[in-house]
């Protein structure tokens, strides 16, 4: 059995679908060679026709389940998914807080691919201004990055100033996502 290239902790919701969530994050990480462990933020109702249930997580249980994995096997990176209200974000912010030399990627899932709400709207200034700044990579996709900064993405110009506005607030870096 050959070592894992890195240990990457997930903290996000669950997809029953499997094409999305920490079930798409745990396949990456782990056909890329890494060794990936989550912490569940939500346990959603899907599959390829859409979301018909989302189930939150309790805040103590997701940073018990954070807790444990840094605490016995570590992580070398942090990705961040669904947090779903301000609730979750504040205890996940401070969950990356207690780790701050472990890189994170924050990818801020507002809407499913069918197009139900991920995100509470009044979680928005939190995403804002707790996640983004712990990000040393933020991967939001195009409707996102308009969410979050206000200007439309449209064009590769629009991406590369929607951008630039993503690192104001205080990513170190960014990957714009088409879709």
């Amino acid at each position: 059995m050959s070592t894992p290239l890195g240990r990457v902790l997930i903290i996000a919701g669950s997809d029953s679908g499997g094409g999305a969530g920490l079930q798409a994050d745990l396949k990456a990480v782990t056909a890329l060679g890494g060794f990936a462990a989550t912490a569940v933020t939500a346990v959603t109702v899907q599959n390829t026709l859409g979301v018909s249930g989302v189930h939150p997580v309790p805040a103590e249980i997701v940073t018990a389940q954070a807790r444990a994995v840094l605490d016995d096997i570590g992580a070398d990176a942090l990705k961040t998914g669904m947090l779903g209200d301000v609730a979750m974000v504040e205890t996940v912010a401070a969950i990356l807080d207690t780790v701050p030399g472990i890189p994170a990627v924050v990818d801020p899932v507002m809407t499913a691919k069918g197009g139900a709400a991920l995100l509470a709207k009044e979680a928005m200034e939190a995403v804002r201004s707790l996640m983004i700044p712990r990000a040393w990579l933020l991967t939001p996709n195009a409707p996102e990055s308009e969410a979050l900064t206000g200007l439309p993405v449209r064009t590769p110009d629009d991406q590369r100033r929607a951008g630039e506005a993503l690192l104001a607030l205080g990513a170190r870096a960014v990957l714009m996502k088409g879709g």
